[in-house]
């Protein structure tokens, strides 16, 4: 048998591409949809599935029991505000952001796959903000499907249709802010390292316990009658930020021990702060996937 000729050049059948260059903003919300997918286990395994959708089960479950009670018991007011809702299960949010933050960041940064992504044509700004705008809608989403199911349960009850809408309102403004702020916070965290489970206690230490030591401090506050600490206190965790914020601005009831919130002046340090927190983190991880693309 003959050996074929090592010299001849096949042609088998590839063609250059001659379709259309979508570009860069194609590019972005790929990876903005990719992302968003991703931080709900769509379009992973199975495994990947069960986490996410069991703290959304959880924070929806509570909501749905307190708009069973309002419809049957005839009630005259929900049992629990819409703003108040995220910060009684800050600790479901805070464990989701711990799950969620390193899988969007860490693995890209351990097996070294960023500078693939800036060969395209995408660039540092497009990829923080593609995972930034990700995290926060995947936030959005956990934390305003339970204040659309207490809304509807108010209608059901045929609650004040005006005065429903307008706590709806609130309610959806604060878990935007609330989105915002732990999205920055978590990808910041996670960011630092490549190694997932470093990440994820991070992120539990900074979102959740913080929010216990300041707790206690406040009620430590409380009980030495220095009430005028107890708002100032709140500054020094997440949740308290956004709690100290709706209370000044959107007419919530506050959470902090003997319901001693910040007033109008302490609440524009709180707004100030948050919203520096916002984009500090959003400079850092700039900051941080400049290199990282390299």
């Amino acid at each position: 048998m003959s050996r074929p000729d090592v010299n001849v050049i096949h042609n088998i059948g590839y063609r250059h591409y001659e379709g259309a260059r979508l570009g860069r903003s194609y590019a972005r919300r790929s990876l903005f949809t990719q992302s968003l997918r991703g931080a709900y286990g769509l379009g992973r395994s199975a495994r990947s599935k069960v986490l996410p959708m069991i703290l959304l089960a959880v924070m929806c479950v509570p909501a749905v029991i307190l708009v069973s009670v309002a419809v049957f018991a005839k009630t005259d007011e929900l049992p629990l505000e819409y703003t108040r809702y995220a910060i009684y299960l800050q600790a479901v949010i805070g464990l989701y952001v711990a799950a969620q933050a390193p899988q969007a960041v860490s693995r890209d940064l351990r097996f070294k796959t960023v500078p693939l992504y800036f060969s395209r044509p995408i660039e540092t700004a497009d990829y923080v903000l593609a995972k930034f705008a990700a995290l926060t809608c995947a936030l959005f989403l956990l934390t305003g499907a339970p204040v659309l199911i207490l809304y509807v349960g108010a209608l059901l009850a045929k609650l004040d249709f005006a005065e429903q809408t307008a706590g709806l309102a609130q309610g959806l403004v604060s878990v935007a802010l609330l989105s915002l702020l732990f999205a920055g916070i978590g990808l910041v965290i996670a960011a630092l390292t490549p190694r997932r489970g470093f990440g994820v206690a991070a992120v539990i230490a900074v979102l959740t316990i913080t929010y216990g030591a300041v707790s206690a401090v406040q009620g430590t506050a409380l009980d030495q009658d220095s009430t005028g600490a107890i708002g100032w206190l709140g500054l020094f965790s997440p949740i308290t930020l956004v709690d100290g914020v709706q209370t000044a601005f959107l007419g919530a009831e506050s959470s902090f021990p003997g319901g001693y919130g910040p007033d109008a002046a302490t609440g524009t340090v709180y707004l100030l702060v948050v919203l520096g927190l916002i984009a500090g983190s959003y400079g850092l991880l700039m900051r941080r996937y400049r290199k990282a693309g390299l």
